[in-house]
């Protein structure tokens, strides 16, 4: 039976997030309505990661089994064709039966997008966090550093958290800032639960000139979540890109650019 992998971008915004749950909205539910539809049987997908209510995906990979014998593109046009607005699948390929979109990954990168300026956002609103105060893309720079590395997380992690280990490899967290957007990049082995979004809002802190840059060591040092303040909003994380060894053929189509390109899969300041 064939193996599909998928590349699937989508805004969170009115959705539950990625898992399907009982009377909500959620991706999955409509992504699998939709690879049922093409392959005329129920499709049961896994994913590389599973986005909250609110976040939003440039590049989210799933695989599922299938009896239906279909080219790439038939995947990829018949399922946009079934799809809401807001979920596109941009690229299919058959895999091999060993090739798992969750327990395959390398690597995962997650972007956090932060819109600073002293007034809200009529366009931007569910795609960034607004912040209205002065921040310090540099301060917030310097606090990075400190998070780079393994560690144990503790302090950065969802109190509900089920990871059985703590220890995360952060490979780097970039600080970039065009005009009024900072982005965060963080490059990972993997994720705890809100991680990406507790660090934004332990970088925010310190932008902000609450804390200076080395509070970012005092608090992961810590592994006391109550010391590391707010969990930043939803709407400003997107999974970024997901890595999988060479060996299984999948696109680089969201590969992070060098160029500075603040909006997920697009460039410059207008966008998002």
């Amino acid at each position: 039976m064939p193996r599909i992998a998928l590349g699937i971008e989508y805004d969170g915004s009115d959705f539950s997030g990625w898992q399907v749950q009982k009377d909500s909205r959620s991706v999955q539910a409509v992504v699998e309505k939709a690879l049922s539809a093409v392959a005329n049987h129920a499709v049961r997908t896994i994913c590389a990661g599973r986005t909250d209510a609110g976040v939003h995906a440039c590049a989210q990979v799933v695989h599922f089994d299938t009896e239906a014998d279909r080219r790439a593109r038939s995947w990829v046009l018949g399922c946009n064709s079934e799809l809401p607005d807001d979920v596109s699948i941009r690229w299919a390929r058959e895999v091999s039966p060993e090739f798992n979109a969750r327990f395959g990954a390398s690597s995962r990168r997650y972007r956090y997008l932060l819109l600073n300026r002293p007034t809200r956002s009529a366009l931007c609103d569910r795609r960034a966090w607004v912040v209205y105060q002065d921040i310090s893309s540099e301060k917030m720079r310097l606090a990075a550093q400190h998070l780079v590395g393994e560690h144990d997380f503790s302090s950065l992690r969802a109190a509900g958290c089920q990871a059985a280990s703590p220890v995360r490899t952060v490979h780097s967290l970039e600080v970039r800032q065009l005009r009024h957007w900072i982005s965060i990049d963080v490059h990972a082995n993997a994720f705890l639960h809100h991680m990406v979004r507790n660090i934004a809002g332990v970088l925010v802190r310190i932008g902000r000139g609450d804390e200076p840059p080395d509070w970012a060591a005092r608090v992961l040092e810590s592994r006391d979540r109550t010391k590391a303040g707010i969990t930043a909003p939803a709407q400003g994380l997107y999974l970024y890109f997901v890595e999988y060894p060479a060996a299984f053929g999948l696109p680089d189509i969201c590969q992070v650019s060098h160029e500075f390109d603040l909006m997920p899969g697009g460039q410059g300041e207008i966008g998002v």
